[in-house]
């Protein structure tokens, strides 16, 4: 039996050898850019398994090709791609030559995340805002956390002076409000949002893709505040990358940082692997010097990789795969174990995460079916504790039976989705989706000292029907509906979204309008345990918490203007988002062991509203400048009790009314690179508990209104060619929040408040580095 299967295959095999060499249909020809021949561009007949690169003098051929009429794409990262229609014929030689335009600015990328179809940015019903991985690199940004400030509507916001976890708000909205995606998958749960920002490296990022507001629902109708889908590399053309890069934090803390990155692509462009790997090592950072932490100590160890094969010329299959290892640990004498210090966290996270996408495309290219299963399982060891005095019970209690703590958490999904294009529908083409995916997610958080348990299940069905309908040239119209029976729900829950476009002449018009929920459960922010007046603080469910419910609105114009010499473009949106039964967190009390309890209710209405203004511009490839602010008011309907000493606010606590960023990048010829980048926070109201009789920390609970900061960045670069050797050099160098803009109040001791935590994620910091790269 065995024998007739490798006979069979190998049948198999020299007939499609004999069916590829009988053509003699052969390409030639040569890719330049501004009169300068380009290396290692890919050429490829699309939709098909045939291509290659351009050699070191900017030729290529390729040779024995399908008879019939193609398209010849040209493409390289940084240029826009070029495609030529050819007629190909047996024993026929042609000539294609290519020319290409370095691009300006990604005004048109082709994005995924607004309709789950891929599209042009400028055609998509829903704004779609792209970060690149080169913008990453040009602010210096070392992980997927310090990246996203510089997107407009996006804060990243730290919230433990221990641990330093940290959430991302959208519009004004908490962590709990956004759905984070790798490669359009939900593999972010809710624990893994707590540090799974600051685990993920920036190499392993080809963009990021972000969608503001409830108009991204077909993803999840919990995402209110909206979605970010972080697309990894893929490979292009094979390639290499080694960066070393040193920081210094405040002329105190070391930060280490190593990166690698390749790509290995086939000859005939049906088969790629992208490899990345990362190591970071940070030294803990003490800033008021009282003996504890403001940074804690990181220990970071990343691999993993993104893949494609293309079996058909209709066929692709995409498989990611990542290894994320953190060790972190903030509070006091880290010589010692956690539990013998006198404030500490310690967390161990393990985490593992993948995926495999299907995709087959038939009926003339007009139809699509998609399958794909995503998952991750996430491991944590953790310690979460303060010494009690020496000489009291509690402290023998504490040396017999610290408060260790594990986690186990587990999340998966799958899915289906079928795209039809219909050419002639009524007015115009329609494209139609819909599918159907299961989400699982299982978390187990236990620590025995403190008698604390959470063991949540949660699954959830969806169904998604969605309708891209072009009625003209300039108007389209998307309209979809999903349905969602989640098990904390008693009934499906169906939440409509509708978006219109209209575009003419750079210029789009846009407004969106959805609803949405958000389950009864825990999120990232509820299963962290603070410190709070002496001992810890949690977050509890009260019992008869309910699903929270949402409507959106949004209204946008954009419109860009392009010469020969300069780019320039602006974006002006609005938004108004309404909450009912918003969840709010008030405090209850405390526990049997007299430790403080924050209670998670359901509170009256909620609404969230503001605008977005974006600035972008480049002249003659030499100046880039991109900015956003965001100004916006967020306020209960009822106010929320936080303390049970003070009175209650209508005001929503750490969100800021105007917030925003920048990027000035300066390019001239060679290899020299300089940018300037900074962030905008505006003041706003952050709970402050105290303990009377400590020195630490204020005698009564106070809601301080903070300053506002902005923090201002520099990096200049310079590269060698070394092109002789295939080879580039790049040194650079530069400071993060140069004029040190940093939070100088922090509370002191072992007992203070670690939620009192605003303002940037760290002081001035130097870096330089190094990186090797092939060209």
């Amino acid at each position: 039996m065995k024998r007739v299967i490798l006979i069979s295959i190998g049948i198999l095999f020299m007939l499609s050898l004999v069916k590829g060499q009988g053509t003699d249909a052969n390409i030639f020809g040569d890719v330049k850019s501004e009169g300068e021949h380009l290396p290692f561009v890919s050429v490829y007949l699309k939709d098909t398994k045939y291509g290659t690169m351009t050699d070191h003098s900017g030729h290529y051929m390729l040779v024995n090709l399908p008879e019939g009429e193609h398209v010849l794409v040209a493409s390289l990262l940084g240029y826009k791609p070029v495609e030529k229609r050819v007629v190909l014929k047996a024993g026929q030689t042609l000539e294609v030559n290519f020319v290409l335009e370095e691009k300006m600015m990604s005004l048109d990328d082709v994005v995924v995340t607004g309709t789950k179809t891929f599209k042009r940015k400028t055609e998509s019903p829903v704004i779609v805002n792209v970060l690149e991985g080169k913008t990453l690199d040009m602010i210096q940004a070392g992980t997927l956390s310090e990246g996203l400030n510089f997107q407009p509507g996006l804060r990243m916001e730290t919230d433990c002076q221990t641990c330093n976890y940290s959430q991302l708000r959208m519009n004004g909205l908490g962590g709990g409000y956004s759905q984070i995606l790798i490669n359009s998958r939900p593999v972010f749960s809710p624990l893994t949002g707590l540090y799974g920002l600051e685990q993920i490296p920036s190499n392993m990022i080809e963009r990021i893709e972000v969608v503001r507001g409830g108009g991204s629902a077909l993803y999840g109708a919990g995402a209110i505040g909206g979605t970010v889908n972080v697309i990894t590399k893929l490979p292009d053309y094979n390639n290499f990358s080694v960066s070393r890069n040193h920081s210094v934090i405040n002329g105190d803390a070391n930060d280490h940082l190593l990166n690698g990155n390749a790509s290995l692509i086939t000859d005939q462009r049906n088969a790629g692997l992208t490899l990345f790997a990362s190591h970071r090592k940070r030294e803990s950072y003490d800033h008021n010097e009282d003996g504890f932490s403001e940074l804690p100590a990181l220990k970071n160890n990343s691999f993993g990789f993104t893949s494609f094969l293309i079996p058909a010329p209709n066929q692709k299959i995409e498989f990611n795969f990542s290894s994320l290892y953190e060790y972190r640990r903030g509070g006091d004498s880290e010589e010692k174990p956690a539990f013998l210090a006198e404030q500490s966290e310690e967390r161990t996270h393990n985490v593992l995460m993948g995926g495999v996408d299907y995709a087959i495309n038939f009926n003339q290219n007009r139809s699509a079916l998609i399958t794909y299963v995503s998952g991750q399982k996430t491991d944590r060891d953790h310690y979460t504790g303060i010494k009690p005095d020496k000489g009291t019970p509690a402290y023998e209690e504490h040396i017999n039976n610290p408060p260790y703590g594990v986690t186990e958490n587990e999340t998966f999904q799958a899915g289906v989705q079928l795209n039809h294009v219909a050419m002639e529908f009524s007015f115009g083409k329609n494209t139609f989706t819909g599918g159907t995916e299961w989400n699982y997610d299982r978390v187990n958080d236990e620590i025995e000292a403190y008698e604390y348990l959470l063991d949540q299940t949660t699954r959830n069905l969806g169904v998604f029907l969605q309708s891209d309908w072009e009625l003209s040239r300039s108007v389209t119209l998307l309209a979809g509906l999903r349905g969602d029976k989640h098990n904390f729900v008693d009934n499906l829950i169906v939440n409509p979204r509708l978006s219109l476009l209209y575009k003419n002449n750079g210029l789009q018009l846009r407004g969106s309008w959805s609803t949405g929920f958000r389950a009864p459960q825990a999120f990232d922010a509820d299963m962290h345990i603070a410190f709070s007046g002496g001992g810890i603080q949690r977050i509890v469910l009260a019992e008869d918490l309910k699903e929270e419910r949402s409507q959106s609105w949004s209204a946008s114009l954009n419109y860009d203007k392009p010469s020969e010499k300069y780019i320039w473009g602006v974006t002006l949106e609005g938004f108004y988002t309404t909450l009912d039964d918003a969840f709010v967190l008030e405090e209850a009390g405390v526990d049997p062991s007299g430790n403080s309890i924050l209670e998670k209710r359901n509170g009256g209405g909620s609404t969230v509203k503001g605008i977005t203004f974006e600035l972008r511009a480049n002249y003659n490839r030499l100046f880039q400048l991109e900015t956003g602010l965001t100004l916006q008011k967020s306020l209960y309907d009822e106010a929320v009790k936080w303390s049970e000493t003070l009175d209650g606010t209508t005001d929503y606590l750490r969100t800021p009314e105007d917030y925003g960023y920048y990027t000035l990048t300066y390019m001239p010829s060679g290899g020299f690179k300089a940018s300037l980048s900074g962030v905008y926070t505006g003041s706003m109201l952050v709970p402050h508990y105290g303990l009377a009789g400590d020195a630490g920390t204020p005698e009564t609970d106070v809601l301080y209104k903070s300053s506002p900061f902005f923090e201002n960045n520099v990096k200049v670069s310079y590269t060698w060619d070394l092109r002789k050797q295939g080879l580039g050099l790049e040194l650079f160098g530069g400071v993060q929040n140069m004029f040190n803009s940093y939070q100088d109040d922090f509370d002191s001791g072992k007992n203070r408040d670690s939620n009192y935590i605003y303002g940037p994620a760290k002081p001035r910091t130097f870096f330089v580095g190094v990186k090797l790269l092939s060209l």
